[in-house]
């Protein structure tokens, strides 16, 4: 993997090869990428709880407080309540999602390209468009998975003094993800588990479109500072082939950066569809969007939709970093032999 300097008196920047959707060995692809997704999401999965119940409680509690409060009152294990249901949903959803997001910015990149887009503009709409139809594809699965998880992870924290969720507390108590599966469908049908799911789309399908597009333009840039910077690329038949560890900083830099702006915009989509999805059918009503967004205004105003970005920020942050550099360790994992050996 190299990195070449500019010709002089030319813009572009040749950063390390982009191992894109031709080059991979499928079948190490996904059973690599299984196993390391896996990993990922049990180390980061606590964060996720402590995000879905302060996005759930009708008080400001910060996130510090309610971890101390949950460990005490529900101990260590209530931390991955509900985790074994989300790594099976996440295998296929993953699959789902990495199968969508190269394909599609193999094929948009290339047509792009055809239409005469500069080559860091045909990289930037690739990203989004692989972004956008990764995320609704993948919410195919995520949706329902979501539903089951985060009613586990609340369950046990309406009654508590610290978060009370208003306004319906749910009354179930469910004894693993199977039984909460089997119980939201007999009780509120194929419509329970999808519930929120035009929201998930509205919320991730555009967040995932913005995170790859930031990705790839701030990681762009900072290649090109970085070159433009060097005295040793000065010459422009001299290549400058960076370190594994510089090529892993770029990309967690990047993903940390675009992690952070898509949870800043998309908050406020996610407080309100978590809160949607947890709420069960009552005797008297059905819970409705526009219901929850009234409450959540109830309880703080236009504030009250950020409950839960610190969490959602850190998760996405580090889940951005650790995910990124996952994926495209995977990557250069699963490249072709063929293609490694002869490049």
């Amino acid at each position: 993997m190299s990195l070449r300097a500019p010709q002089q008196g030319s813009a572009d920047v040749r950063q390390p090869i982009d191992v894109d959707w031709p080059m991979l060995d499928k079948t190490k692809f996904f059973l690599l990428g299984a196993a390391l997704f896996s990993g990922v999401s049990a180390t980061l999965y606590p964060v996720m709880v402590l995000k879905t119940r302060q996005q759930v409680c009708a008080q400001n509690t910060s996130s510090m407080r309610l971890g101390y409060n949950l460990i005490r009152d529900e101990g260590f294990r209530a931390l991955y309540r509900g985790f074994g249901t989300s790594l099976l949903g996440t295998i296929p959803a993953r699959a789902l999602y990495m199968s969508a997001l190269e394909i599609t910015k193999s094929n948009v990149g290339c047509a792009a390209r055809h239409l005469g887009l500069p080559e860091s503009a045909s990289a930037a709409a690739a990203n989004a468009a692989a972004g956008l139809s990764a995320s609704v594809a993948a919410q195919l699965v995520w949706t329902p998975v979501d539903v089951i998880s985060q009613r586990l992870m609340v369950q046990n924290n309406q009654k508590g003094p610290h978060c009370d969720l208003q306004p319906h507390g749910n009354t179930f108590r469910y004894k693993g993800g199977y039984d909460a599966f089997r119980t939201i469908l007999q009780v509120e049908g194929v419509r329970g588990l999808y519930r929120g799911f035009g929201m998930s789309i509205l919320t991730y399908a555009p967040s995932s479109a913005l995170w790859w597009a930031t990705y790839c333009v701030t990681q762009r840039t900072i290649w090109k500072s970085l070159i433009l910077s060097s005295n040793k690329c000065a010459d422009a038949d001299e290549k400058c082939v960076p370190s594994s560890a510089m090529i892993v900083t770029v990309q967690g830099v990047s993903a940390a950066c675009a992690g952070g702006v898509a949870a800043i915009v998309t908050t406020p989509l996610d407080t309100i569809k978590t809160r949607f999805q947890v709420l069960e059918n009552d005797e008297h009503m059905r819970p409705n969007i526009r219901e929850t967004v009234r409450t959540l205004f109830k309880e703080g105003g236009w504030r009250a939709c950020y409950k839960g970005l610190g969490p959602r920020w850190a998760t996405m942050s580090m889940s951005a970093t650790t995910m990124i550099t996952t994926y495209e360790f995977l990557k250069r994992m699963s490249t072709k032999q063929d293609i490694t050996s002869g490049g």
